[in-house]
């Protein structure tokens, strides 16, 4: 069998560890687990990181930093807003996922970044959203995908190791309504 490249409509098994570049704090890891798998040219892990495997074999390894425009964004000032405690049934403690709905009816996931007096500040970024991003990748294997899994244009990533949550949008880590980021709002 010759030896498959990653590329747009390939199955690629992954191990990786994810930091943040600037803290070195561990986000993430494949470790002791099954290995991330994804459809590559689908979206399915964010830009920067999908980019740099591109082109590479099974058996690779690489180090690769990855800026916030290539990764989950940069923050964005309009996705923060201040509401009135009142509008909670309940008490809200900073780092809470809450859901809400986007005007048109859409659910979306939000986290609660601060709770001063009355009022509750809430972030619908992607808590990655903003960080620079450093992933040690292992290529595990390459394969082509099969009919049917080009068809469902969505491959499961692996053992729903994905990054800061399980697989699927609307998972609690970033806006449910993000569908084009793909599976787990761009993996990694």
């Amino acid at each position: 069998m010759s030896n498959v490249s990653v590329a747009a409509d390939q199955i690629v098994s992954i191990h990786y560890s994810l930091e943040d570049a600037e803290s070195s704090e561990a986000l993430d890891s494949s470790g002791g687990g099954a290995p991330l798998e994804y459809l590559h040219g689908r979206g399915q892990l964010v830009p920067g990181l999908e980019k740099a495997l591109e082109g590479k074999d099974a058996g690779e390894k690489l180090e690769v930093k990855i800026p916030p425009e290539e990764a989950y964004g940069v923050v964005d000032a309009e996705r923060i807003i201040k509401v009135p405690r009142e509008n909670f049934d309940e008490d809200v403690e900073v780092g809470q996922a809450v859901q809400a709905a986007t005007p048109d009816g859409h659910p979306i996931r939000l986290r609660v970044t601060a709770v001063e007096g009355d009022e509750i500040t809430l972030d619908a970024n992607h808590p990655l959203a903003g960080r620079t991003l450093a992933f040690s990748v292992e290529i595990v294997a390459v394969r082509p995908a099969t009919e049917e899994e080009l068809t469902r244009s969505h491959h499961h990533c692996g053992s729903g190791s994905c990054g800061s949550g399980s697989c699927g949008s609307g998972d609690g880590e970033g806006p449910a309504d993000e569908s084009s980021k793909g599976c787990c709002e761009g993996c990694h």
